[in-house]
């Protein structure tokens, strides 16, 4: 069972935060934000029944980060329930662009731009599998409204 939600263009996947996600003062360490915001694409791909392990073992290909950029506002702390805002918003031959937006209620704590790259397990890029195209071009036909 895939756990999130999808709202319009944007996936949502709840996230407490653990006492080993925290530093000596209770506040959510700086690297565990990528770790949420990689479990969050996880489950995204799961929702559309794309599952990595399948890939990995059919196709030999992945999806690896090639760039990832965070803006740090506001810290999480010890019980904290987040949600991570999952948005596609660049589709290319063998990459994508995704924001995801980190928060507690309304309250914006992390934006997260990470670029995705399709490759091969030799290392070299791949383009994206026809199937998982077609899903990615309709959410981004969600967000262009057409």
């Amino acid at each position: 069972m895939t756990v999130g939600r999808l709202e319009g263009d944007t996936f949502i996947f709840p996230i407490r935060v653990y006492y080993e996600d925290t530093d000596a003062g209770e506040i959510v360490y700086y690297a565990n934000y990528l770790k949420f915001a990689e479990r969050a694409r996880t489950e995204f791909l799961r929702y559309f029944n794309i599952h990595q392990s399948e890939l990995l073992k059919q196709d030999r290909i992945a999806f690896a980060v090639r760039r990832a950029e965070a803006d740090y506002r506001k810290p999480a702390k010890l019980d904290d329930l987040l949600e991570v805002h999952t948005r596609l918003v660049k589709l290319g031959g063998a990459s994508l662009e995704m924001e995801q937006i980190l928060k507690r209620g309304e309250e914006t704590l992390v934006c997260v731009k990470v670029r995705i790259a399709c490759i091969h397990l030799e290392g070299r890029p791949v383009p994206i599998p026809h199937d998982i195209k077609q899903v990615f071009m309709k959410m981004l036909g969600v967000h262009n409204g057409k």
